[in-house]
């Protein structure tokens, strides 16, 4: 396999998991609101953090710990408190409103997004200090073709993910799938937030 191709299928493997980006862009792909700006960023985002980690940042992370602490403890408390407001929804049919399913501005849709991006030790984790030292195994040219691939991967990933989603935007007419949605959005991102005040 080719380098790109080798970065390809091991970024496809970390991000495919359940987590609270990806379950945002569900929900907001669902709702069919401000899908391409949350698609654009989460891909960008990835984009630049594979590149930071081929070009050496991992290495200063991993000299400096306490960079990802302060990431771990203000993404555990952003992932409760999104995990609150998903439990909200749940338990109340009367804010299952069309508004009340999905950032509801553009700039509230990027700034969740940037949140649960940015505030995710494991994105540091996976992308800049793993990616990019994989990446780095490849030599001077095969690195950046590693780290093209695994930028496909990330844009294809959550392309998929947040313009697919409209396909079950049937099944979210009735407010019940809705609830049933917000009430395992509120289990992982609690679950989330306290796996990172744990580990």
């Amino acid at each position: 396999m080719s380098s790109a191709a080798i970065g390809f299928v091991t970024s496809l493997s970390l991000i495919v998991a359940i987590g609270a980006q990806n379950a945002f862009v569900l929900r907001q792909g669902i709702a069919r609101r401000h899908v391409l700006p949350v698609v654009l960023v989460c891909a960008t985002a990835d984009a630049l953090l594979i590149g930071a980690g081929i070009a050496g940042l991992g290495a200063a992370l991993t000299a400096h710990p306490w960079a990802l602490d302060v990431a771990r403890y203000g993404g555990a408390a952003f992932v409760i408190g999104y995990g609150a407001l998903a439990a909200r929804r749940a338990l109340r049919p009367s804010s299952l409103s069309s508004a009340g399913r999905s950032a509801t501005t553009a700039r509230a849709a990027v700034l969740a997004c940037l949140g649960f991006t940015f505030l995710n030790p494991h994105v540091y984790l996976d992308t800049v200090v793993l990616l990019g030292a994989l990446a780095n195994q490849h030599g001077d040219d095969g690195r950046w073709l590693y780290g093209l691939g695994a930028m496909a991967a990330s844009v294809g990933w959550f392309t998929a993910l947040g313009f697919g989603a409209r396909g079950l935007s049937s099944v979210f007419e009735r407010p019940r799938a809705w609830q049933v949605l917000d009430g395992l959005i509120a289990l992982v991102m609690v679950a989330i937030g306290a796996g990172l005040l744990l580990g």
